[in-house]
């Protein structure tokens, strides 16, 4: 009888790798103004603690409800805002707003050989240069993001002018050309650089593209599903928050929002500027191949006890018949013909010396 086991060599095994991508839009319209009454937002929950806010496709209380994104903001101890306003009154939440800063740019910037959080730089390469000091944090909900953003597939169209009821100026941010220019230099993985459009469009006009090294507007990153925004990015915002009204339009209104609104209240604000996030998400799904090859003179013989009686092949009519057998299972042992893994054929295969089958077996992880 032929042999059991066969051991399978170099030559009968691949490993591949597939990336399987989702598109997912995410509408202004889900992330504020379909479930509310008119003064409770009941998609949105606020916590206790109030460093940040997270966001639902349905009201949070219901069992259908799928977490989206959660909503924060903060900017550096060296910030100018970290003492322009120490008092409790004028600048609520101040050391949580620095805390929140300081914890995102520990996982996703990293430390200094001096043992200092690095700020987030504008352009990458955290040599210098601009930093990022007052930012927006979105951070992307695992069940959207899967494994990773994909390259090159973000787009976010926001407000930034007018005030937080009747905003008027759209801008369109993007990763442009990521896929050719991401940054590897993150504790947290991959990421690049965000663009806005060279200047704020008409809401009835739509936004200009942005372009690759104009304006930059913040930075994403792919593998933690965290996007930063540079609180800059609303330089024509009047007003940016329920609590807090700034009369005047310079380039750091936003800015001075962030010193004199809660957590809550700014990231309202922000939320109802979004028009819309879209990007492609990504599985990555690894693949071990196994080519087993049975050649003319294998297997052709059962393992099942009833193949047998007395002795005799119970198939066989009289003793010059061919065997024949048929394979329904295939097994992958370990090196001490421990099993490991069982694969179920959709049909049984009919064996015999005058024939020979190579069944690929694929394991998925």
């Amino acid at each position: 009888m032929a042999s059991t086991f066969k051991t399978l060599l170099n030559n009968d095994v691949i490993s591949t790798r597939s990336m399987l991508h989702e598109a997912l839009p995410v509408t202004g319209t889900i992330v504020s103004g379909t479930y509310n009454n008119g003064t409770t937002e009941y998609n949105i929950k606020n916590f206790s603690h109030g460093m940040f806010q997270s966001v639902y496709d349905y009201p949070y209380l219901s069992s259908s409800a799928n977490h989206i994104f959660d909503l924060t903001l903060g900017f550096s101890s060296n910030s100018g805002l970290s003492a322009s306003s120490p008092t409790v009154a004028a600048n609520p939440q101040q050391a949580k707003k620095i805390n929140v800063y300081n914890q995102m740019a520990q996982v996703l910037v990293g430390y200094d050989i001096t043992g200092n959080v690095r700020q987030f730089d504008q352009d990458g390469d955290l040599a210098g240069g601009t930093k990022l000091k007052e930012c927006i944090f979105i951070n992307l909900a695992r069940l959207l993001t899967k494994d990773e953003i994909k390259k090159g597939s973000f787009s976010m169209t926001v407000m930034s002018g007018g005030t937080s009821i009747a905003p008027s100026a759209k801008v369109l941010v993007q990763d442009v050309n990521a896929l050719n220019k991401y940054k590897v230099n993150s504790p947290a993985g991959e990421y690049a650089i965000l663009y806005s459009g060279s200047g704020d469009a008409n809401v009835n006009s739509g936004a200009p593209a942005p372009a690759e090294g104009t304006t930059p507007a913040g930075l994403i990153y792919y593998q933690a599903g965290v996007v930063v925004l540079t609180a800059s990015l609303f330089r024509g915002a009047t007003t940016f928050s329920s609590r807090t009204l700034i009369p005047t339009i310079k380039p750091s209104t936003m800015t001075k929002a962030l010193t004199g609104s809660y957590i809550s209240a700014s990231s309202d604000a922000f939320r109802n500027r979004i028009v819309n996030i879209s990007f492609n998400n990504t599985t990555e799904l690894n693949s071990t191949i196994y080519f087993c090859r049975v050649n003319n003179n294998e297997f052709n013989y059962s393992s099942n006890p009833t193949y047998l009686s007395s002795s005799k092949l119970v198939i066989k009519n009289n003793s010059n018949d061919t065997p024949v057998s048929y394979i329904t299972t295939i097994g992958l042992y370990s090196a001490d013909n421990e099993l490991l893994a069982t694969a179920k054929l959709s049909e049984p295969l009919k064996k015999s010396p005058d024939n020979e089958l190579t069944l690929r077996v694929r394991l998925d992880y």
